[in-house]
């Protein structure tokens, strides 16, 4: 038997019948990243289980206080299924996709119920066709977090289309209560926003904060507030919210997910519109993304002329209230690279990576020596550049090189230790990283049962994000490892991966019972994968997809010395029992416009 063959008859529901199956014949002793792999896929969908089980109730509702703001308000609450999507499309248990789903349908009943008393922004219901009735998308995205990835777990369900419509439509001004985007001057008109549309008005402390609590011997505020006197004081400065700001190129993900699930190309029209609004404004401004818009479309128009102003602007500094320290929260740049990854996605168009590295150039060029050494700043006010640290601005760096590829783009994230894992030399056989790296997270999970099983809070002292860091869903690695991946997150945005997997046997996404992937090198053009069938029985088949969403595509794979052209954006491989080998796929990246469709569809 050859250790390695390519067929053009494809096994059972093995995908494309016009496609290569790749089959791998060659035994493999398992490798410890293998059963590493494997076992922190079944140990976080049992953890899952038990953190589910401890803090939601029959119904799917949490079992907390629920909140407005932006302390531990809705967002936090969505925050407690994070990731949990993702695990299933990685492979994980049938059972963490159907926690989920009860989980969101549970908690968008109760925070549609769940009124406020003296926010205005609440006192109908803090969801509002089950989506926030007005809030901002630092806020906004990571309550989203979870569900933007439920398409590539289950994109079928007749919900998700639903939702995936109805949430795009609130910024494409498909629904006449919510106008928040003016087409006009291209721009959304409040950084407060949602399914009520935009606050057209200055946003108050209480907007922030939600209706008051008695705090001290109850609850722990997230922030370490003591009082909510102290909980109003953190977000007394937090009001300047009138106008367009770089956070709100999270909505631009409604509108990709409407076009990866449909293929309709309003979704993309619109998508692009304001992505290339944000462009020309980038550009305008010196190639420095600017941090509020006039509702005149103009630059600083709702901040007294001032390019760097409002909340959570460049010049965003304010003090703690606990301890009268100054605190800097420049948000505006710390998510909003992935709105031109979005625009990436759908075009393949570099240019929309060039302008994040110039942003990163331009802030770094203003570097100084204070005290003999280089500093670089990350701030911007009325007296210039301030905030300076010892190493470069860098937010943003490692997705720059991730979607380039480009040496000089890699020196930015040199320090990295899994960019240096994937650029090691190709004698460089040392899997250390990937061993350690799944071992921590296994280490985490088992730290978050403990947590679980320890908490002896009851639910009336209990804030929604007071669970949040006992998540045991921890796919950091995986997404590294399985699919050459940056790790989600709670950014709100796509995945942005190499490769993802298929089982064409149970027609679901991820690896299949018993395979382990792990991506060892990746380069512009070349990706460099190992799979392993741990079953010593049964064989198994996996089909590998280039790219989150069929964006990247693969031109030939060579596994064993044999070399098959692909020429397409997936193709199946079928593994021996106990058997594994390493396949080098040659790939042209960027060239397909994405799609949530399943390989068998």
């Amino acid at each position: 038997m050859s250790k390695a063959s390519v067929s053009r008859q494809p096994h059972a529901n093995a995908g494309n019948p016009k496609q290569p199956v790749v089959e791998i014949n060659s035994s493999m002793p398992p490798p410890h990243w293998a059963l590493l792999e494997r076992d922190l896929l079944k140990a976080q969908a049992d953890a899952i289980d038990v953190f589910y089980q401890k803090y939601f109730d029959e119904r799917g509702y949490l079992l907390c206080v629920p909140r407005w703001g932006g302390n531990d308000g809705p967002d936090d609450a969505g925050e407690n299924m994070l990731n949990w999507t993702m695990l299933y499309a990685l492979g994980g248990h049938q059972r963490v996709l159907e926690l989920f789903h009860k989980g969101w349908e549970g908690h968008l009943r109760q925070y549609t119920e769940a009124k406020t008393v003296e926010v205005p922004l609440g006192r109908e219901g803090m969801y509002y066709k089950e989506f926030p009735t007005t809030f901002d998308w630092f806020h906004i995205g990571e309550w989203l977090s979870p569900y933007i990835l439920l398409g590539l777990a289950d994109p079928s369900g007749s919900d998700f289309k639903r939702r995936t419509s109805r949430y795009a439509g609130f910024y494409m001004n498909e629904d006449p209560m919510a106008r928040n985007y003016d087409p006009g001057h291209k721009i959304i008109r409040s950084m407060f926003n949602g399914s009520h549309g935009p606050l057209m008005r200055k946003a108050t402390a209480l907007d922030w904060a939600g209706d008051p609590i008695e705090v001290e011997g109850r609850f722990s505020p997230g922030h370490g507030e003591r009082t909510f006197k102290e909980m109003l004081a953190h977000f007394k400065d937090y009001t300047e919210t009138l106008g367009d700001h770089p956070l709100n190129l999270g909505a631009t993900t409604l509108a990709f997910n409407g076009y990866a699930l449909t293929g309709d190309a309003k979704y993309r029209d619109w998508c692009l519109e304001y992505v290339d609004a944000w462009v020309a404004r980038t550009n305008e401004n010196g190639g420095i993304m600017p941090s509020n818009i006039g509702l005149d479309g103009k630059i600083g128009g709702a901040a007294d002329g001032k390019w760097y102003g409002g909340c959570y602007g460049w010049g965003f500094s304010v003090v703690v209230p606990q301890t009268g320290e100054i605190a800097h929260r420049p948000a505006c740049y710390s998510r909003s690279f992935y709105g031109f990854g979005n625009a990436l996605l759908m075009t393949g168009d570099t240019r929309y990576v060039d302008v994040w590295r110039g942003v990163i150039e331009k802030v770094n060029a203003n570097a100084r020596k204070i005290r003999g050494k280089l500093a670089y700043p990350r701030s911007f006010g009325d007296e210039g550049w301030y905030n300076f640290r010892p190493t470069p601005f860098d937010d943003g760096a490692l997705e720059v090189y991730y979607w380039s590829m480009k040496p000089e783009d890699q020196e930015r994230v040199a320090s990295d230790p899994w960019i240096s894992f994937i650029n090691r030399p190709a004698q460089n056989t040392d899997l250390t990283y990937a061993v350690e790296s799944l071992q921590k997270d296994l280490s985490d999970v088992r730290d978050r049962v403990q947590g679980i099983l320890k908490d002896d809070t009851s639910p009336d002292t209990r804030m929604s994000d007071d669970m949040n860091p006992l998540n045991p869903a921890a796919i950091d690695a995986l997404n590294r490892l399985m699919l050459g991946g940056i790790p989600t997150g709670r950014v709100g945005f796509p995945l942005h991966a190499r490769l993802r997997y298929f089982d064409p046997v149970r027609r679901r996404p991820g690896v299949p019972d018993d395979v382990a992937a792990l991506v060892e090198r990746m380069s512009a053009d070349e990706t460099e994968l190992t799979l392993v069938n741990l079953d010593q029985v049964r064989a198994r088949t996996v089909i590998v997809q280039g790219g989150a969403y069929g964006e990247h595509e693969i031109s030939r794979v060579a596994v064993g010395g044999v070399t098959s052209t692909v020429d397409g954006h997936h193709f199946a491989v079928r593994i021996a029992p106990g058997c594994g080998a390493r396949l080098k796929l040659h790939m042209r990246r960027y060239v397909n416009q994405p799609t949530l469709a399943m390989p068998w569809d």
